[in-house]
């Protein structure tokens, strides 16, 4: 999956179930323009995955201010995304969540992606691609952990920061802190004062 970054991300066209519950043909082209947080999962109706699609759902907001996309992507149908969204969360469905679910049935996107294990079902991988289609973060996790959309929604602070200011990001940065010139000088100052 790591030899993704810094390519452009492989394009797609597939049915899924929008926000609104209507089904659509997503094309990941069509959001060009935007930064993008596309997350693979193994399957619906599981038990990590509603924790971790009901967290993006509830940080939808915060991401669309920063102007990113979200879409979630697994190996079931999009009547199966559709039923789980139907399927109160006391119940073990995911409710009304307001970013798509893309249908993955023949497992291309996730071969695509290099998340695709055992040809079964999809690990658990995030890329966050940039306005212009290419794959700037890529993480990946087994099945039974799941991810911080805290720390997804850092590394699109991260990201846009560099886009716009130029800097580079050093370890644990956050929004308001500060950054490195990416220089020799630059990087010494930010350590003579940061650092020890």
């Amino acid at each position: 999956m790591s030899y993704l970054v810094t390519k452009e991300a492989p394009d797609f066209a597939a049915q899924a179930v929008m926000g609104d519950n209507s089904f659509s043909e997503l094309k990941l082209s069509d959001y060009r323009g935007k930064h993008v947080v596309l997350f693979f999962y193994p399957l619906d109706f599981t038990f990590v995955c509603p924790s971790e699609i009901i967290a993006f759902d509830k940080a939808l907001d915060k991401f669309k201010a920063k102007d990113v996309e979200v879409i979630g992507v697994s190996v079931d149908s999009h009547f199966t995304h559709l039923a789980w969204k139907n399927t109160p969360v006391d119940q073990g469905g995911i409710g009304q969540i307001k970013y798509p679910l893309v249908a993955d049935l023949n497992k291309q996107i996730s071969r695509d992606y290099g998340v695709l294990v055992d040809d079964s079902v999809a690990l658990r991988g995030l890329f966050l691609i940039d306005k212009d289609g290419i794959i700037r973060h890529a993480v990946i996790n087994d099945l039974s952990l799941g991810r911080n959309v805290e720390e997804a929604l850092r590394m699109v602070d991260a990201l846009q920061f560099t886009e716009q200011h130029g800097e580079v990001c050093p370890a644990n940065w956050k929004e308001g802190d500060d950054a490195m010139k990416p220089t020799a000088e630059g990087v010494a100052e930010y350590l003579a004062t940061h650092v020890g």
